[in-house]
This record gives structure tokens, sequence and C-alpha cells, in this order.
């Protein structure tokens, strides 16, 4: 039996970091990556990604890391409110002021997506891990998305489990060939009515692979004053809260 925990969508909230690697760890879990979104919105960036380098967990490039490797130019998205896009402009030009050159250089070298294969006794195990699709790092795909579209991620990977984050909504789906599509939520900025730091743990024996969601509390109000001492807009503090904050 082998053992896997794949986290994602940290943003910057290293107290909600500190708690699922905590957890992971006294699970046993030697295998560890991340899905990427390493920064924004809260405001430890350089530290998390002092840890992600620190503890050599291989970590995706999130659309996110990616705007902040190469400052590349915020957009507006139609699905935001005014004060959701306004706050939006602030955080991520929050981001490219604090986070160091060296950090930068480090998220602007990350891998798009990652394979690996994990053999557990004669059978071989292929585990595709994307940040959102396999073409684009910006892809929303929710557990309501089509079965065929995660089929067909499935085929044209040639995997039997593909992991995925970006949305900030975990969800776990299989299908007729035993092939499954997980997304562990987001580690730092959940958008699950709970609000909890969320990853997936995939257990891997010889005849099957078993997804499991873990959902930990953490210390909000430790990463909601952290926010509001930052300049970060204290929107992002009462979303983390969910205090009559609209998600989109």
């Amino acid at each position: 039996m082998i053992q896997i925990a794949v986290f994602s969508d940290v943003h910057g909230n290293l107290p909600a970091l500190e708690v699922v690697l905590k957890d992971i760890e006294k699970r046993g879990i030697r295998q560890k990556f991340c899905l990427g979104d390493l920064v924004d919105f809260a405001p430890w960036g350089n530290e998390v990604i002092e840890k992600i380098k620190s503890l050599n967990i291989p970590c995706l490039m999130g659309n996110h890391d990616e705007r902040i490797a190469f400052d590349i130019p915020v957009v507006p998205l139609s699905k935001h409110s005014e004060e959701e896009t306004n706050a939006r402009f602030i955080a991520i030009a929050h981001s490219k002021k604090h986070i160091t050159e060296e950090n930068k250089k480090f998220l602007s070298e990350l891998p798009f997506h990652l394979k690996l294969n994990y053999k557990v006794g004669k059978k071989h195990w292929n585990i595709q891990l994307v940040h959102s699709g396999l073409e684009s790092n910006d892809t929303y795909l929710y557990e309501s998305e089509r079965d065929e579209v995660f089929e067909d991620m499935l085929k044209d990977s040639g995997a039997d489990v593909v992991a995925m984050g970006h949305t900030h909504l975990s969800f776990k789906k299989q299908f007729e060939n035993n092939g499954w599509a997980v997304n562990c939520g987001s580690v730092g900025r959940s958008k699950e009515e709970n609000r909890l730091a969320s990853y997936v743990i995939f257990t891997l024996d010889e005849e099957k692979i078993t997804p499991e969601i873990i959902q930990l509390p953490y210390p909000i109000d430790e990463t909601a004053r952290g926010i509001k001492e930052s300049g970060i807009p204290d929107y992002y503090a009462s979303f983390l809260k969910n205090e009559n904050v609209l998600i989109l």
C-alpha cells in the first residue's frame, strides 16, 4: 500500500498550510504534492514558497503563480462583483510588490503538470496532476461538469486518476472504467461553506485507488488578522470567515 497527499491553492495562507502539513506528517505520509497557487490573497506568499522549497515538495504552476512570476496584467472577470474586482486588483498588486525576485524565479520554473507512476505489487497506477486542466491552468471544472469532460482527460493523459485544484471546491467522481477525477479543494481559500483547509489522500493498493478528502480547521482568526494588518483588502478576511461575502 502507498499513500500520497495532494493539496492545492494555499494562496499565501501560512497558518492553513502548516495545519495541513502537520496532519500529513502525523499520518506518516511521505509522498506530498502541491497543485499550485501558492500566492495572493493572504500575506505570507514568500513564507509559503519558502516552506514548499525547504520541504522539497513538488509543485505545479497555478494561474496565480504564473501571473506573479511573469507580471501578467490582471484582467477583470465578469463573474466578480465590483467589490471583489477592486479587492482582487489590490491583492495581486500586493503580491507583485512583496514576493521576492528569487521566489518569483522559483514560481517561473514550476512545471505545468506532472504525471506519476506508482507500482504496487504487479499493478502500475498512473496519476495525472494538473492545476485545473491538461491544456490550461485557468479552466474551471466543477463536480457538475459532464462526465465526458473528465473521461476525456483520463483518456488523453493515460491516467487512472486526474487530480486537480483551482476551483477551491473539493469533489471526487468515479467512472465506469474505475478512473477517478478528484478536486482536492483549497488549503488557504476554501469556497466551501465550512471554509476548512482541504486536501486529498490517495491510497493505492494492488486492486484499487481510494481517494479521501480531508478537511481541517485552522486558526482563521490569525489569518484574518494578518490580512487586515498587511494592506491586503479586508474583503479577503471577511471571505475566509464567511461574513456575508458573495462567492463566485
